[in-house]
């Protein structure tokens, strides 16, 4: 791997800045490689748009931001439609199946549909752990970065109060994508 360029896109509320600093973390402190995180969202803190982008690379980072996104992140359809419809051939789509309508309109990458608000509602009874299901599905498919890798990074870097929720859900995320996508 010399580069690849991860966007994770959303809505304020939904854990978009969290998820990108956990993989952020979890490459660069537990895989051993070089990683670099931005983000930006609306002035609203919820509701409005949020954003964040990790580059991966096992060399020095030039460029800190995503140029040509090698995995998509999309947790809403206002994501979706400003950054998913627009995949290049050869990259890895994921979009939150009960958020995003759309998802087999991008441009030549690979789609994958995570019921990861359903999931998190469902057997977590808390759709903010959504972020975490899409991250652990991310992982499995991927393999950008270990499961254990991403749960340490969660004891080290999310808030205390949610460490064990983000752990269960990231696990959840993970098993949902074993189970039920094929890697690319």
């Amino acid at each position: 791997m010399s580069r690849t360029e991860i966007r994770i896109t959303g809505f304020g509320g939904q854990g978009v800045i969290l998820a990108g600093i956990v993989l952020g973390h979890a490459v660069a402190v537990h895989e051993g490689k070089k990683a670099v995180q931005t983000q930006s969202y609306g002035a609203e803190t919820r509701g409005g748009a949020a954003l964040a982008e990790v580059v991966v690379s096992d060399e020095k980072i030039d460029f800190p931001k995503v140029i040509s996104a090698d995995i998509t992140i999309t947790m809403s359809q206002e994501s979706f439609d400003r950054y998913g419809a627009s995949t290049r051939p050869g990259s890895v789509l994921f979009v939150d199946a009960d958020l995003v309508t759309a998802g087999s309109g991008s441009s030549g990458g690979t789609v994958y549909r995570v019921p990861a608000t359903k999931i998190a509602s469902d057997e977590f009874k808390k759709t903010l752990a959504a972020n975490m299901v899409m991250l652990g599905a991310v992982a499995a498919v991927t393999k950008i970065a270990r499961l254990e890798s991403l749960k340490m990074s969660v004891s080290e870097v999310a808030p205390k109060a949610s460490r064990d929720l983000n752990t269960r859900a990231l696990e959840r995320g993970f098993e949902w994508a074993v189970a039920n996508l094929k890697k690319p």
